[in-house]
């Protein structure tokens, strides 16, 4: 192969260079798409490259093996450039071949140009070299172009389940993770294969959207700790690294090679939407793998590095995200960029919408300062292809912007409310002062989201970032240990209580009351207004003993156990007795806040103490009563029964007078999180009736739930 260095081929279409044995012939070509596009008489490539001044086009093998056989064409600016953009038309190519970029560029501040390095299209759809999971392989990363590719499968997707948010019941997983145990019994643990394998779990539990951590191609071997427990090389699980925002990972594939993991993947979803379950995609477009001063060159920095990341006035990268690097997501170009991958993403696969970490960079300008009205954002909520997705923002960075309640974006965007984490994790564990924040966490938290409805809010007990339920109510510090960083990774703010012993223990009392915890949080969860989001295995009571950042471990504390689903199975039956319980009620799923009784009707929320009517607020208090009116609900042409519920996190048990319900009718017994299974939770009209004016005893840190008769 010739270098740079060596020679500047100039080709037109009188010219031609070999490829494979083959003569090609290339012409200027078209600026437009970028990317690969296919014509009658070859291939068009195009590319973006503002700063460059010289780039070559490097063809080689799909294997990546044939180094002789691999062809350069330089493109003279003169010709083969358009404004910003680099283009070229090749006639000659094989069905399937690999290509990528030389770029060279001016090496003042910011400016990280390479002559030598090979690098991927930005807008890359699939790469060479796919490997299983952890593989050692030295071979070379190339964009990968096949016989069969931009074309679609021809089979028809499944209609989109379009569910209402209000409606909405999201499940957090993890790719890998959630198949890769021995326990999960899967014939291709760790791939996206097997994730269809488990689909009639999640059927069967009630979830109605799964949102998948990063599926884009990433390297799990970039990870630099060791488990000094062990001395394990410990790899990147989570993949919140990415290389490739077109791609998909092709370890998820359970055949690694080519287009094979972008099938499977588009089976998945068309799997799942079958089951009337939707699919959503977590996105990482605040930072790359390219990291910091020190990191990788993959694409982007070879490219333009001071169009793609924030830099300081010494061209040093600005870091809102804690990995070295952060994407200059409101730069037209990069914009651009970002709403492509988007849209590609709906038009390929026809995923139901995205998370987007570290959502607050978008909220940044290429100098960090906060905007008002990100133009990221507003073309994102304004694109055409984009208006029926669900989008989700995680309002926060790495660099101090934290924006629960004040995200930027309009109706069609909902936000992780990490709000509503603290605060009833603060509530259950016994935190004086928390009834006041509770009762509004309930409703909808219409102090953050007061111009809107309680569907902003994503309310979550647990998520990936964080303690497992189980691990919840089972310590009250991380133990990150095995992470390799002295346990100094992973928040300190965990808000837990492990119930009187750190860690497992025989005790069964402890045991019992760690259990009814996490019963209580379950059902929180469940009969909060907003959308819930369950975490993975939760529903199981998966651990991770203790590590709140499992982020690197590829192991079983990183894995969902399968096992658990017999070891606590009047756990799992609990859980999908509150999913099928939220399901049955709108009264719990408002589309707008309560109103009380501003309208002059009777109150659809009333709020009661151990005595009607008497609610108590105050600083010492640690329990609350309420009671949904079922003739009083946001949904046109439904009613439902009335709720009665009472959460009591007091040490000792508290004795309710039992109010009235509103349409009059007795009441029936369907949630004590004290009882034990199975009459926990029953369905319903199976529990006892309980007349109003009574008084029932709520047991201490447990959860009550009455439902008036039909």
């Amino acid at each position: 192969m010739t270098t740079p260095s060596q020679s500047r081929l100039d080709v037109d279409a009188t010219e031609a260079v070999s490829f494979q044995g083959q003569p090609l012939v290339s012409t200027r070509g078209r600026p437009l798409p970028l990317g690969v596009s296919r014509s009658p008489s070859g291939v068009n490539f195009a590319v973006i490259a503002r700063h460059a001044t010289a780039v070559w086009l490097v063809l080689s093998p799909c294997d990546d093996t044939g180094e002789p056989q691999a062809a350069e064409i330089f493109l003279d600016a003169s010709r083969y450039r358009t404004g910003d953009h680099w283009h070229i038309h090749v006639s000659g190519l094989p069905d399937a071949f690999c290509y990528g970029y030389r770029v060279d560029g001016p090496q003042g501040p910011g400016h990280r140009y390479d002559r030598q390095r090979v690098l991927l299209d930005p807008v890359a759809r699939m790469l060479s070299g796919g490997r299983a999971w952890a593989a050692p392989d030295g071979r070379p990363r190339r964009t990968l172009v096949t016989g069969t590719w931009p074309a679609e499968s021809e089979l028809p997707m499944p209609r989109m389940p379009q569910i209402p948010r209000e409606d909405s019941i999201f499940y957090e997983l993890h790719v890998r993770g959630f198949t890769a145990h021995p326990s999960s019994g899967v014939r291709h643990p760790g791939t996206f294969a097997g994730l269809v394998e488990k689909l009639p779990h999640l059927a069967a539990l009630g979830v109605t959207t799964i949102e998948l951590l990063p599926i884009h191609e990433f390297d799990e071997l970039d990870c630099p700790f060791v488990n000094p427990l062990t001395g394990e090389r410990l790899k990147n699980l989570w993949g919140y690294d990415t290389i490739a925002y077109r791609t998909t990972k092709a370890a998820y594939g359970s055949d690694p090679a080519g287009s094979a993991p972008r099938d499977e993947f588009r089976s998945l979803v068309r799997a799942f939407h079958a089951s009337g379950i939707e699919v959503l995609l977590d996105v990482v477009f605040n930072h790359t793998a390219e990291r910091g001063e020190d990191g990788p060159t993959f694409s982007f920095r070879g490219f333009d590095n001071r169009i793609f990341y924030m830099l300081d006035e010494q061209g040093r990268y600005l870091d809102f995200t804690g990995c070295g690097n952060t994407v200059n997501s409101n730069h037209p170009v990069v914009r651009a960029f970002i709403l492509s991958c988007l849209r590609g993403m709906v038009d390929e696969t026809e995923v139901d919408g995205f998370r987007f970490d570290l959502a607050s960079v978008f909220g940044r300008n290429r100098a960090g300062d906060v905007l008002v009205e990100p133009p990221v954002v507003d073309m994102i909520t304004q694109d055409t292809l984009l208006t029926q997705a669900k989008l989700i923002a995680e309002p926060w960075d790495a660099g101090g912007l934290y924006q629960v309640g004040s995200f930027s974006g309009g109706p069609q965007w909902s936000v992780w409310n990490a709000r509503y984490r603290d605060d009833v994790r603060r509530f259950w564990r016994g935190d004086p002062g928390m009834a006041s924040a509770m009762a509004t966490r309930l409703c909808g938290s219409d102090d953050l989201y007061h111009g809107g409805g309680p569907l902003h809010s994503i309310n979550f007990v647990t998520c990936h970032d964080g303690f497992t339920l189980a691990d919840l109510v089972t310590y009250n510090h991380k133990h990150n240990e095995a992470n390799g960083e002295g346990n100094c990774d992973g928040t300190d703010a965990n808000w837990s209580w492990n119930c009187g012993v750190e860690g497992p223990t025989d005790d069964t009392e402890i045991v019992r009351l760690r259990h009814r915890q996490a019963r209580n949080l379950i059902a929180t969860l469940m009969i909060s207004q907003g959308v819930p989001m369950l975490l993975a295995g939760d529903e199981f009571l998966r651990t991770q003993n203790g590590n709140n950042n499992a982020w690197c471990q590829d192991n079983a504390t990183g894995w969902v156990d399968w096992a658990l689903t017999e070891r606590n199975a009047d756990f799992l039956t609990f859980v999908r007795q509150l999913i099928a319980l939220r399901k049955r009620h709108p009264a719990l799923r408002r589309r707008a806040f309560f109103e009380g009784g501003r309208s002059g009707q009777p109150p659809d929320i009333a709020w009661h103490g151990v005595e009607p009517a008497q609610p108590d607020f105050s600083w010492e208090s640690r329990s609350l009563a309420l009671v949904l009116d079922g003739r009083r609900i946001d949904r046109p042409g439904e009613v439902d029964r009335d709720l009665y519920i009472v959460l009591n996190a007091y040490w000792e048990p508290l004795s309710f007078r039992v109010p009235s319900a509103p349409s009059g009718r007795l009441w029936r017994r369907t949630v004590d999180t004290a009882l034990d299974a199975p009459n926990d939770a029953v369905g319903l009209d199976e529990g006892p009736r309980i007349p109003g004016g009574e008084r029932y005893r709520v047991e201490a840190r447990s959860l009550l739930i009455l439902v008036s008769e039909e």
